[in-house]
């Protein structure tokens, strides 16, 4: 069994390729079941384990089955320990024998910056060339030039509420060649912008419907429970709203929290990720549309079986 690294990862992966994969798995028959919570509490420490499977369907040959096991613990920064760990395990789909296990952590940041792009690749206009990043954590590079690789994107703002983090990493991804600069006024950059990606972990809304022009695309991908806010009710109001899995109308913010406390209807939802791959809807060019996320064991394993292809049949 093979033991596959972040930096392996890495070398095989590429957008959009990727995106490409996952648009193929959401038009599959694809088997992913809810996920599974389990809190877990020792002395001294609480956490949380999830376990996310998926497999491949019976009208694929040699197909996969897989599962990613994350544990979430809070704590761990007192022992500078990072406070989310994962790891993916690939196994044969006619046997169940272990094949590969995988940097969970680094896959995850791929496949979830290569949903938001395959999203965009229906929902954002096909001549968007003003992005706006708003964080700079782990994911926003990804996002970047997963967003990049679908849309004629010439120039990339780049917002942190501590503008330090966002112009070190717009250096960062100068020195790449992206066309990246950090800003600090986040409402202009905004107003100017024709696809917006946040990522961040803020649990009050950052991005005001008041700011978005016609046009525009906003991806929320941050916000993973129902305490955080990225984009407030006006927002999903003025938009016609997609999600990535039915999961995303009762868990994770924005979408579920304003379902939950009545300012849109279940009903303003227009449809998942698998309804985008299998029917894409016409967009008209003044069209406001937001994509929020939450993840989905889907992505990962249709990322695994990219990974582990490009293992067995190097370029």
């Amino acid at each position: 069994m093979r033991v596959i690294s972040s930096a392996e990862i890495d070398r095989a992966l590429a957008f959009p390729a990727l995106v490409d994969a996952l648009g193929s798995a959401f038009r599959s028959d694809m088997v992913t079941p809810v996920r599974h919570h389990h809190d877990i509490e020792r002395a001294g420490a609480h956490g949380t384990l999830l376990l996310m499977p998926s497999w491949t369907g019976p009208a694929t040959q040699g197909g996969f089955v897989g599962v990613k096991v994350v544990s979430v613990f809070p704590e761990n920064g007192a022992r500078n320990l990072p406070s989310v760990m994962g790891s993916y395990l690939l196994m044969d789909g006619g046997t169940g024998a272990p094949v590969a296990v995988l940097d969970g952590t680094r896959l995850t940041v791929w496949r979830t910056a290569a949903a938001s792009a395959l999203a965009a690749r229906y929902l954002a206009r096909a001549d968007s060339s003003r992005m706006v990043m708003v964080g700079s954590g782990a994911l926003a590079p990804f996002l970047i030039r997963a967003h990049m690789s679908q849309r004629p994107i010439r120039e990339v703002s780049l917002w942190n509420h501590r503008p330090e983090k966002a112009e070190a990493l717009a250096a960062e991804l100068r020195a790449e060649g992206l066309p990246v600069s950090a800003v600090t006024d986040l409402e202009a950059a905004v107003r100017e912008a024709d696809l917006v990606s946040c990522a961040t972990l803020s649990t009050s809304p950052i991005v005001k419907g008041a700011w978005l022009r016609e046009g525009v695309h906003l991806d929320l991908v941050g916000a993973f429970n129902l305490k955080m806010r990225e984009a407030d009710d006006e927002a999903l109001r003025r938009a016609q709203v997609y999600v990535d899995t039915e999961a995303a109308k009762f868990e994770g913010g924005d979408v579920a929290v304003s379902i939950q406390k009545g300012a849109i209807p279940e009903g303003h939802v227009r449809g998942t990720l698998f309804d985008l791959c299998r029917n894409p809807p016409q967009r008209g060019d003044k069209v406001i549309t937001v994509f929020k996320s939450v993840g989905t064991a889907l992505e990962d394993l249709a990322a695994a079986m990219l990974v582990w292809r490009s293992q067995a049949n190097p370029v």
